[in-house]
């Protein structure tokens, strides 16, 4: 099978890149040909045979020029169009498997493989990954990022809201761009095109369905992990876990507020930060915060192995949860807020605990919970141990049975 992966970043830049970079490498393995088309850019590591990409659109650079063409090209784009057009023609792919592709890539290029698909008598298929809201909201996140508040205002196409609450950057200029890019191709019919819509998590999945248009087009698909069970001898060296581990970005949306307000009110308790972020500042002086900054994959995995405790305080609705998957499969227990699609991964009490999101008091109770009940901890370290973690090999299986 011939397979088309197309993402805006064609380098290790997020969630999305892993998620496509390591399901792509499987399917290569297993015998299908791979290809990819997305933005140029100096640290692409994957690509297509005619090397057709868009060229690179940087948001906060650039000419006077670019800025004032930039609204335009954020909504429909004839380049991409016609790069992508010199890829179908020379690969021939059976799928395309569209991953975030907004703004840069713009959902122009749905028309083109249907547009390709339907001239050369095939068979393409359209496959879509959620990696967040953006079909069904125009800031992708389902928040206002002025209040902090998890908004669903835009959901049934009211897309008008974002420009009203200044949903993208605060700014009513960039979310009016928003505001038009979504009621544009609402107008067009783009996403009809798209045959399947793989949702990260029911939740996800939930709010996807608020579109009549993807209702019974979705389909849920845990995303996988590619790190290694833990193993026995790694979940019960209790002399090493000594300290609540937070991993990811720094940002408001992540809840790390709320984690550092329950740092300042335990400091008797070590907390480590990994990662990198706007709030990087925050951490500074506080004693009992340790930031080691970004890590990589090799470097994440032993300071996840050795935590008591991974705390994932998502305030917004996050879509499935990575951080948490990773921690449970190396034998660490985690606790989590209730938001999005995060409590449909840790189980209370047997991989670790849920708190109700932005609520410190009740964070630090759930903390205490891990430091306190030896017997319950040993027992969520062995839950994590047994937990039958999605692999990219079950992943990819599900993919070719069930969607492509």
């Amino acid at each position: 099978m011939r397979i088309l992966m197309v993402n805006k970043f064609l380098y290790p830049n997020g969630g999305s890149e892993t998620y496509m970079f390591k399901l792509g490498e499987h399917l290569v393995r297993v015998g299908h040909q791979v290809q990819y088309f997305g933005m140029e850019h100096e640290g692409r590591c994957v690509g297509n045979n005619v090397n057709a990409y868009t060229s690179d659109m940087d948001f906060h650079g650039g000419s006077k020029l670019s800025k004032i063409t930039y609204p335009i090209k954020t909504i429909y784009s004839s380049e991409a169009r016609k790069k992508l057009r010199l890829v179908l023609d020379d690969f021939k792919p059976d799928v395309v498997h569209l991953n975030n592709f907004n703004y840069q890539l713009t959902p122009s290029i749905i028309l083109e493989v249907k547009k390709w698909s339907q001239k050369s008598g095939g068979k393409c298929r359209i496959v879509y990954t959620a990696h967040d809201y953006q079909l069904i909201c125009p800031n992708h996140m389902l928040q206002n990022p002025l209040s902090g508040e998890n908004c669903e205002k835009c959901l049934g196409g009211h897309f008008l809201n974002c420009t009203k609450g200044k949903c993208i950057h605060g700014s009513t200029a960039k979310s009016a761009i928003g505001t038009a890019e979504a009621v544009f191709w609402k107008l067009k019919g783009a996403y009809k095109n798209i045959d399947k819509i793989i949702c990260c998590s029911e939740f996800m999945k939930s709010k996807m369905d608020t579109n009549p248009i993807f209702a019974d087009k979705t389909l849920t698909l845990h995303n996988f992990t590619d790190f290694e069970s833990a193993g026995e001898n790694n979940i019960n060296n209790e002399a090493q876990k000594d300290y609540v581990l937070y991993f990811g970005r720094y940002v408001v949306e992540k809840g790390v507020k709320t984690l550092i307000e329950a740092a300042k009110l335990m400091p008797n308790t070590k907390f480590v930060f990994a990662g990198s972020g706007p709030l990087k500042e925050e951490l500074e002086g506080i004693q009992n915060i340790t930031d080691l900054g970004f890590l990589d994959g090799g470097e994440i995995k032993n300071v996840i192995k050795n935590a008591k405790v991974t705390v994932v305080p998502s305030q917004w609705y996050e879509p499935f949860g990575l951080s948490a998957i990773e921690s449970i499969a190396m034998g660490t227990p985690v606790i989590v807020s209730d938001k999005g699609g995060l409590k449909e991964i840790a189980k209370q009490g047997k991989t670790g605990y849920i708190f109700k999101a932005g609520d410190a008091s009740d964070l630090i109770n759930k903390i205490e919970l891990i430091y306190s009940d030896k017997e319950a901890y040993k027992s969520m370290c062995a839950g994590c141990q047994s937990e039958q973690l999605v692999t990219v090999e079950q992943y990819a299986d599900r993919l070719l049975k069930e969607v492509y």
